[in-house]
Parts: C-alpha cells; sequence; structure tokens
C-alpha cells in the first residue's frame, strides 16, 4: 500500500523538479494532491514559484484551491488573473465555498460571477451572502435533502435512488411540514435498517438540534465539539429550514480562531503571507511595533521620574528590569488563559466574580513565593536586605496587578469590540512596566534615600 507523502517531502521534491525544469514531473506531483493541500503547498512558496505552480493547477481544482488559500496568497493569485479565468474557476463549486471566495474578490469581478450562475444558485449565494461571515448562515451549504414526516422509509429510499448523487457529507435527512418548518431529522442508517412501510415521523428525532442563522461561527463550532455532530440544521427566526452546517466547515472556523489567536498575539493577520514582498510584511508589522514603542516611551518616563534615586542607589538600576518582566510574564498567562475562556464561552456573568479570585490568589501566592525568593537571592548576592525587601514588595504588588489586569483586559476589551487577541498584549505591558518601576523605584527614594 502506497504511503502518504508528507508536505515537506512533496515540497522539496517539486523545487527540486522546478529548479531542474523537469515541468512534467512537477505537473504529475501538483495531480497527485487534493485542493488543500495543493493551497498549504503555494503558501510554503516563494512569489516566482508559487506563480509557475499556480499555472500547474488543473483548472477544474482552481476555485477549490482558491478557497483554502489565506487570503494574502489567494490575493496575490488573482492580481494576475484575468476576469474570465476567475469566473471559469468558479463553476460547478458548491455554494457555501462560493461564497467564501466573492467576499474577498473586487466588486466587477463577484458581480461578472454572479452573472455566470443560473438563477436558482444565484439566489442561493444571496441568501448565504446576506448573513454575516463569521455567523451561522455565512457558513451554511443550502444545498439539503429534506422529507415529508407523512410518506414511508419505502418512498424515501426511492427518492433517494432518484438522485445521481447525495450532498456531500450527507448523512441526516431533515425533516420539515409543508411550510419547510423544521421538525427534526432522520439518520440515514436509521433508513438503511428500518420496515419500509415505517413512516418518516415514527423515525424522526424531534429534539434533534438546529442553529439559528444568525449565531455565531464560534459558537456553532462548540456546538459541534459538545454533541459530535457531523452535521446539523440552519433555521431562520421563523424555524425555517435555510440550510446545513457540516463538519468540514467548522473544521475551517476552528483553524482561523487558532491562527488568528496565535498570530494576534503578535499584532500579525492571521492570513499573513510568509512570502509576501519585504516592504509590504515591513508596513504591516511596523503599526505595533509604533505603538509598543509609544508605550516603552511611557514606561522610560516612570523611570525617569527617578532618575535622581537611581544615581544615588546603583543597585535598582541592576535589579529593576526583574519586576515589570516577572510582572509581564504572569500577566501574558493570565491574559491568555481569560481570552482563551472568553472564546469557550466560559465565562458568564454567574461565574465571573470567582474567576477573578482564583486569578487574584494565584497572584498572591506567586507574589509572596517569588517575592521571598528574589529577597533571599538579592541579600546573599549584593548583602544587603534593604534592597532584597523593596524588590520583593515591588514584586509582589506588580504580580497581583498583573493578575487582576490580566483578567480585566480582554473582558473589557470584549465589551468595546476590541480583539484582546491583538491589543491586550500591548496594553497588558504597558501597566506591569509602569506599576513595576513606579513601586520599585518609589519604594527606593522612599525607604532608602
Amino acid at each position: 500500500m502506497d504511503q502518504p507523502v508528507s508536505e515537506q517531502s512533496v515540497l522539496g521534491a517539486l523545487r527540486e523538479a522546478l529548479e531542474s525544469g523537469t515541468m512534467r514531473a512537477a505537473r504529475r506531483m501538483v495531480a497527485g494532491l487534493r485542493p488543500g493541500e495543493i493551497a498549504r503547498l503555494l503558501e510554503s512558496l516563494p512569489y516566482t514559484e508559487r506563480r509557475v505552480v499556480w499555472e500547474l493547477v488543473d483548472r477544474d481544482f482552481e476555485g477549490e484551491v482558491l478557497v483554502e488559500l489565506a487570503d494574502d496568497v489567494r490575493d496575490s493569485l488573482i492580481r494576475e488573473m484575468d476576469v474570465d479565468q476567475v469566473v471559469a474557476a468558479t463553476e460547478g463549486m458548491a455554494v457555501d465555498d462560493l461564497a467564501d471566495l466573492v467576499v474577498d474578490l473586487p466588486e466587477a469581478i463577484t458581480q461578472q460571477v454572479l452573472r455566470s450562475l443560473d438563477r436558482e444558485d444565484r439566489e442561493e449565494l444571496r441568501e448565504v451572502l446576506a448573513y454575516p461571515e463569521d455567523s451561522a448562515g455565512g457558513l451554511m451549504d443550502t444545498d439539503t435533502m429534506s422529507v415529508r414526516p407523512d410518506v414511508s422509509v419505502e418512498v424515501v429510499l426511492r427518492y433517494l435512488r432518484a438522485h445521481d448523487e447525495l450532498p456531500d457529507r450527507t448523512d441526516l435527512l431533515f425533516v420539515v411540514d409543508r411550510d419547510n418548518h423544521f421538525l427534526g431529522t432522520v439518520a440515514l442508517t436509521s433508513l438503511l435498517v428500518a420496515d419500509p412501510d415505517a413512516i418518516i415521523e415514527d423515525l424522526v428525532t424531534p429534539e434533534a438540534m438546529s442553529v439559528n442563522a444568525l449565531t455565531d461561527a464560534l459558537e456553532v463550532a462548540r456546538v459541534f465539539e459538545d454533541r459530535d455532530l457531523l452535521s446539523i440544521a440552519v433555521v431562520d427566526d421563523d424555524n425555517l429550514l435555510v440550510g446545513r452546517i457540516t463538519v468540514d466547515d467548522v473544521i475551517d472556523v476552528i483553524r482561523d480562531e487558532a491562527e488568528h489567536s496565535l498570530m494576534g498575539a503578535a499584532g500579525l493577520d492571521e492570513d499573513h503571507d510568509l512570502f509576501a514582498p519585504v516592504f509590504q510584511s515591513s508596513r504591516r508589522r511596523a503599526f505595533w511595533l509604533g505603538i509598543n514603542l509609544l508605550t516603552a516611551f511611557v514606561a522610560a518616563s516612570v523611570v525617569d521620574l527617578f532618575q535622581t534615586t537611581i544615581d544615588k542607589v546603583v543597585l535598582l538600576a541592576v535589579l529593576m528590569p526583574i519586576v515589570p518582566s516577572m510582572g509581564g510574564v504572569a500577566g501574558t498567562q493570565t491574559l491568555t488563559i481569560i481570552t482563551r475562556a472568553i472564546a469557550l464561552g466560559q465565562i458568564e456573568a454567574s461565574n465571573a466574580l470567582y474567576v477573578l479570585r482564583h486569578e487574584v490568589l494565584v497572584g498572591v501566592i506567586n507574589g509572596f513565593f517569588w517575592a521571598g525568593l528574589v529577597a533571599v537571592v538579592t541579600a546573599v548576592w549584593f548583602g544587603t536586605w534593604d534592597i532584597g525587601l523593596l524588590i520583593a514588595v515591588a514584586l509582589a504588588t506588580n504580580l497581583v496587578v498583573a493578575a487582576v489586569c490580566g483578567y480585566a483586559i480582554p473582558l473589557i476589551l470584549g465589551r468595546l469590540r476590541v480583539d484582546p487577541a491583538l491589543a491586550g498584549g500591548v496594553i497588558l505591558t504597558t501597566i506591569t512596566d509602569v506599576v513595576g518601576y513606579g513601586v520599585f523605584l518609589g519604594l527606593g527614594a522612599a525607604f532608602l534615600l
């Protein structure tokens, strides 16, 4: 049996083929990959090689590959395509995938794509696009299989056999009344073993889950995780069946959220192109570097207030980086935990106070433990308990402040509709730096001069 080939080995072999000019071998390699694998491969290539490999992609799969690509990479490829080529790439795509693609296309190309669709597909696409991109309606596929509750299993099986193929990943049939109100589901496995004369109403699962079309995509992902679902019905405010979401769509949501959290912590976009032009990458990273520089000046201004103290007690300058550094690390731990808890819906009014108390107690325990350790090390190192006790008090104070701020910042930013993953770290670092320097140097000015 053939063993799966890793992306790294494909990437290496493909680059060797491109460098040696053996395009036939390169084309065979690309043809043996699935759309998602081709997308990851394209994202791993510099711009010039990416363009060459893109020309090797089967035209029938171009649309599916474009959907899988990060926004920056997709945009760079589309800029090199003419309108007719983009329109041709969208032919035959599922409506939910097409909706993901057209929202990022220039308006002129979007209109061309819409005109290329038949009336039914055009209406379905407009229905999906009417919902926010990060909602259940934005994720859903309108291609559903529904049946009435008053028909027999035999009738339903004949209905299914009349189709050349079923929608991808169909595991359930949705049961609706004559007005298309959602009533429940019937599993295909149940149909296969049921008495042909049985009525669908007797097989329906009335407690089957559905989600409103306006439900947030992350909430949909939590429902899939909690209930181990493969698909779920999407309904509107009147409980009318409007579509379905399958597990592959949810995997994309989970991946995007994980990438957003990881990249956002560094002030970067999750769709950042690793091989983007140098000046473009520099420009994108410059904003948060500038913000960080401003906050660093704020911390430096606090240090400057105690310049006289530092001149007279030089040991303070040697030890003072310890306090804000420890506070920053402790605060980041809390910030990360709370940001994740918010994303998972684990924090609400009923447990918010408990979580705050928990984080403060963690800060207190770690504060006193590390403060005591630092005091002893400082006293042994420099032969004086005065500065050891000062840094201990400052460190304990900053760790508690860091815990409180790490808890409060993401909650406050969430209420202000600001992404905690993007802005939380900068704010937290500023606070722990200012408090750390201010308390340590302030105590030094008060007790050592």
